[in-house]
């Protein structure tokens, strides 16, 4: 099967006007009786999700050279949804790939730059974040769970260039497998025949609750009305993975399982976060959690899937404490939990032992003025006097970036590389680091590392 994914790299010259006149319109009863008539669950629903979808402006380079021998940008589109007030943005992956510039249009108007946060590549999903000077309103998280084939759904996105564009149809199947080529494959996607296009992915698939079902990804080539979606429960798990691990360096070792329930037809979803597995020594361990405990509140944030426990420690300061709301037997309970300051427990003193350095994740937006492409880094934190990080001339304050081939942006990362010294073929291990908005590249003599067999 050939699927043709909607590229940020897609080029679209569009014109058009802008209506910046508003009507105001003075209607007798019987024409006023009409107008709510026509005010159908459809309409509600675009209203109730348009403030939370943006739509996504990209540059990447890669087309013709110009007079200089220099690369062209190429323009590109996407849509994003808004997941959280504080400017973090759900989109698809393929998106963001290989691009220099992003910008964010949002539904009043406005522009931003944004940054990408974290990526997936996997389930084609990634993270971005803006600057924003006020909370945003966040989309309404749905379910497939009762999503029925024949049902009516919505896609609203940037399609073509054309913004907060609306379609409709219906949902044709569920769980479909559909794949891309060798590399990529979908797993249980979401089919249906409301009309998608360039421009479109990453957008929300909305049921007539206004509620997001799914992440527009894919279209059939050559085919008509034959359209494919992220599920949610795929958005909700990936998301709130991106916004932990993958953003903060570490997890809180601990896992759930999310109870969907609608108890009324026309109502919304009703979530219940269940823990269901806790690592022992973890931040969620040394919180007081217990299996079976449900999850009500962290810090400000409402819990209602397990991205709102990812959040509620978002941005938290290492150490710091966080309050907790559980439900135990039907009780609520008020726990604390204190932020880890450098990583998983162990892995920060290993790091120490070897090379001398106490480091914290940091995400791309660190040090994506010097290098685009990079991913993040590790900032070190502290530098233990003639270790062999000092020997090597690493400072505080440094933010390393790559060692031999491998890119630094978890503690894994580094002890990966640590232990893997031989495949870099020669006598020493290169590294990169960033200092005063500079890449600076040195190497450390294998002879100079303290192996993991001596602390």
């Amino acid at each position: 099967m050939t699927i043709l994914r909607f590229f940020a790299r897609t080029v679209v010259v569009v014109g058009g006007l802008g209506l910046g006149h508003s009507f105001g319109l003075a209607m007798d009863p019987p024409t006023a009786r009409a107008f709510q008539l026509r005010q159908t669950p459809i309409v509600e629903a675009c209203k109730k999700a348009r403030g939370a979808v943006v739509n996504i402006h990209s540059e990447r380079k890669g087309g013709p050279v110009d007079a200089l021998g220099q690369p062209t940008q190429i323009n590109g589109m996407g849509t994003g949804v808004i997941v959280d007030p504080r400017g973090y943005i759900i989109t698809n992956h393929h998106v963001i790939e290989d691009v220099t510039t992003l910008r964010i249009r949002m539904a009043d108007g406005t522009t931003t730059p944004a940054k990408v946060v974290a990526r997936d590549p996997e389930t084609d999903l990634a993270l971005l974040k803006i600057e924003v000077a006020k909370p945003l309103q966040t989309i309404s998280l749905g379910t497939t769970k009762d999503l029925m084939v024949g049902e009516t759904v919505i896609a609203m996105g940037n399609a073509y260039g054309y913004e907060h564009t609306v379609t409709v149809g219906v949902v044709s199947a569920l769980n479909r497998d559909v794949a891309l080529n060798r590399e990529l494959t979908y797993k249980a996607l979401i089919q249906t025949d409301a009309s998608i296009n360039p421009g479109n992915s990453g957008g929300p698939l909305l049921n007539a609750l206004g509620e997001m079902v799914g992440v527009n990804v894919a279209i059939r080539a050559g085919a008509q009305g034959i359209g494919f979606a992220i599920p949610v429960e795929t958005m909700i798990r990936v998301c709130s993975e991106m916004i932990g691990y993958k953003k903060r360096g570490y997890g809180l070792g601990i896992s759930f399982r999310e109870e969907t329930s609608r108890p009324k037809e026309d109502g919304p979803v009703q979530r219940k976060v269940i823990v269901d597995r806790i690592e022992a020594g973890s931040t969620a361990s040394k919180a007081g959690l217990r299996l079976g405990d449900q999850l009500v509140s962290v810090g400000d944030c409402t819990v209602e899937s397990s991205i709102d426990w990812e959040k509620g420690f978002l941005d938290r300061l290492g150490g710091e404490k966080v309050a907790l709301v559980i439900r135990r037997d039907g009780v609520e309970t008020k726990l604390n939990a204190r932020v880890e300051t450098l990583g998983k427990p162990g892995l920060s003193e290993q790091i120490w032992a070897r090379v001398g350095i106490k480091v914290q994740p940091v995400g791309p937006e660190s040090v994506h003025k010097v290098n685009a492409q990079l991913h993040g880094g590790l900032i070190i934190k502290d530098l233990r006097p003639d270790s062999p990080a000092a020997m090597a001339g690493w400072q505080k304050s440094d933010i390393l970036v790559g060692l031999h081939e491998w890119e630094m942006i978890s503690h894994e990362n580094l002890l990966f590389a640590l232990n893997h010294q031989e495949k870099s073929g020669s006598e020493t291990l290169k590294y990169f680091v960033v200092r005063d908005a500079q890449v600076l590249k040195g190497a450390i003599p294998f002879g100079m590392l303290i192996p993991a067999s001596n602390p």
